[in-house]
């Protein structure tokens, strides 16, 4: 993530790189505040955990956190990609042709630089 926003933590305290990423404008948000449940069968449940948590927290996003923009940025989000874009979360959602950039896959060094694409041309459209 830092990479894509075009931080780097090389030498840096953890608190002087927060302070770096909060001061460019960012704030990152996790759907699941709880690790993980298993299901019946013993396998984890991850996608119907984060369907169940999806209404909650575009209520945080539309009654507390009140963002300019919403970035997915993680490909665990693609099932939800239509029901984040249809919600009315008062600012717009971006994406990466239509799915989340994916910078959570290691080595994906071409969604870091096709988000660092997009926060640029939403940064110069204010």
């Amino acid at each position: 993530m830092l990479e894509a926003v075009g931080i780097s933590p090389v030498g840096k305290s953890s608190e002087s790189v927060l302070g770096e990423f909060q001061r460019g404008g960012f704030f990152l948000a996790h759907m699941m505040e709880c690790p993980l449940e298993t299901g019946p069968s013993g396998q984890l449940s991850g996608e119907l955990l984060v369907t169940r948590r999806v209404p909650a927290v575009m209520a945080r996003i539309r009654r507390s956190l009140k963002p300019k923009r919403i970035i997915l940025i993680s490909e665990l989000m693609a099932p939800f990609v239509a029901t984040l874009s249809e919600i009315e979360l008062g600012c717009p959602v971006l994406l990466n042709h239509g799915k989340p950039f994916g910078v959570d896959v290691p080595g994906n060094s071409e969604a870091a630089q096709s988000l660092r694409t997009v926060l640029a041309v939403a940064a110069a459209g204010k």
